[in-house]
């Protein structure tokens, strides 16, 4: 009796029990750190005003051309035009970018964010010489670009549904810069979409045996390098907008 007793409370507290709770994704660190330097730097063009902050920081390419400034294709992507640009810009980058910390290494984040910054400048800068630009959205696209072919590499391990709404962004980014060509630096997009695509089909494991989440001691490195040049560049975007030389 005291057996069947004690077997019945056991289950009678089993199914009292609370179901678990599904694990809380990681705090996006390096979106996160990143988001916040884009917004140190967009205070600062506000104390200073923004035309004359992106003449003093932005992506003045003939001022890289002629003054051999080339930090400015760094600072360009620190610097936005308007409160509407960095919002969008910064609601962008956190929506993707803890995406892509979750499905693999933030380090790769970094990476593809820095490079993409200045592939989307590169390509600015050949085919509208003339014009400056401001934004973080050719680092942005770089890493949307990344995350689709992640869906195709990895296709086995990604819903169909997440890898049409990639495309359906991707194809909403260029869509809306062919409407707003004269404000919309659509060079710069088309490079960081580059770039990012590159990158990926470079770097993404198709093995499913091989987790794209662990990341070597040379790659980690590399993340935090690129990390640092970024925020090197958001400081120096500070300095040179407050003119402290």
């Amino acid at each position: 009796m005291s057996l069947e007793y004690r077997q019945d409370d056991e289950a009678s507290q089993l199914d009292q029990a609370e179901p678990p709770r599904p694990a809380r994704p990681p705090m996006p660190v390096y979106t996160t750190t990143l988001i916040i330097a884009l917004g140190i730097v967009f205070l600062a063009q506000l104390t200073e005003g923004l035309d004359n902050s992106i003449l003093r920081a932005g992506f003045v390419k003939i001022a890289f051309l002629q003054k051999h400034e080339y930090w400015r294709i760094l600072t360009g992507a620190a610097t936005h035009a308007n409160i509407t640009h960095i919002l969008m810009n910064c609601y962008a980058f956190y929506s993707f970018g803890r995406i892509f910390e979750q499905l693999t290494s933030r380090a790769h984040l970094a990476i593809v964010f820095l490079l993409s910054a200045i592939g989307g400048g590169i390509l600015s800068l050949i085919f509208l010489p003339d014009v400056p630009s401001v934004g973080a959205s050719g680092g942005i696209v770089g890493l949307v670009s990344y995350l689709a072919v992640y869906s195709f590499k990895r296709r086995r391990f990604v819903t169909p549904q997440f890898r049409r709404s990639l495309l359906i962004n991707i194809g909403f980014i260029l869509i809306f810069g062919l409407i707003l060509y004269r404000v919309v630096d659509n060079w710069g997009h088309v490079g960081g979409l580059i770039t990012g695509a590159i990158y990926g089909l470079v770097q993404i494991p198709t093995d499913e045996y091989t987790d794209p989440r662990i990341a070597s001691k040379p790659v980690e490195y590399a993340g935090v390098v690129a990390l640092g040049i970024f925020l090197t560049a958001c400081a120096f975007s500070v300095a040179k907008i407050i003119q402290l030389f």
